[in-house]
């Protein structure tokens, strides 16, 4: 078969279509993810043992069952209990509660990597719990951890073709209706990876900057 570039200029408005929607279930899904595992990381630190058990527990949980049966289960299992989302919204909720329970390790260990004395000058300035972790704890735990928070962004959009399996019209989704509809796989397929391969390089490129600037400011 043959590349036939009439045809990609025919297929690429739809294309970039579901493109759009895979950096906005990317983007969605990413902040579910840092505002959750945050939570998560906070509740593993609880000193009340039912909390941090628990909590840890689930997390294991969701961390060993593939991101594929979550999602089957929040699109087509929860319906059948009355909880019904719309295939975005399910797709975001499914990807950022998986990848949360990885950003909370990350979140724990950059948290647990500050000097137990910032906590102690915290508490001597009569600081409450909540104005510790806003104004002393979070701003020297989080700029270690960008570039680990950022290799779950890279890796979350590489994984949004999942999503096309709970009807989400993103980009892999689009490819393979105009690879159906018209019985041409190559053109699609092969857009599918390039707009995949790029995104992605130009994310590797950030990532390394992020961990040069982080870096020299620790220098």
């Amino acid at each position: 078969m043959e590349w036939d570039w009439d045809f990609v200029w025919q297929i690429m408005p739809t294309l970039l279509e579901g493109f759009k929607i895979t950096l906005l279930a990317t983007i969605l899904g990413a902040a579910v993810a840092m505002i959750v595992g945050l939570a998560l990381a906070i509740a593993r630190r609880s000193p009340v043992a039912a909390i941090s058990r628990t909590v840890g527990f689930v997390s294991e949980f969701i961390r060993g069952t593939p991101l594929l049966v979550q999602l089957y289960f929040i699109f087509y299992v929860l319906p059948d209990i009355g909880i019904r989302l719309a295939p975005l919204v399910a797709g975001v909720i499914g990807m950022g509660i998986h990848y949360a329970t990885y950003t909370a390790e990350v979140y724990r260990a950059g948290i647990e990597n500050v000097p137990r004395g910032q906590w102690e000058a915290a508490k001597a300035t009569n600081l409450s719990t909540r104005q510790a972790w806003i104004h002393v704890i979070l701003p020297q735990a989080i700029p270690p951890m960008i570039p680990a928070l950022a290799n779950y962004l890279i890796a979350m959009f590489k994984e949004t073709p999942l999503l096309s399996a709970i009807t989400v019209l993103e980009l892999m989704n689009q490819a393979k209706s105009i690879a159906n509809s018209n019985y041409r796989y190559i053109e699609p397929m092969t857009l599918v990876g390039v707009f995949f391969l790029v995104i992605s390089l130009i994310s590797v490129v950030g990532l390394r900057w992020l961990e040069e600037r982080y870096a020299r400011i620790d220098d």
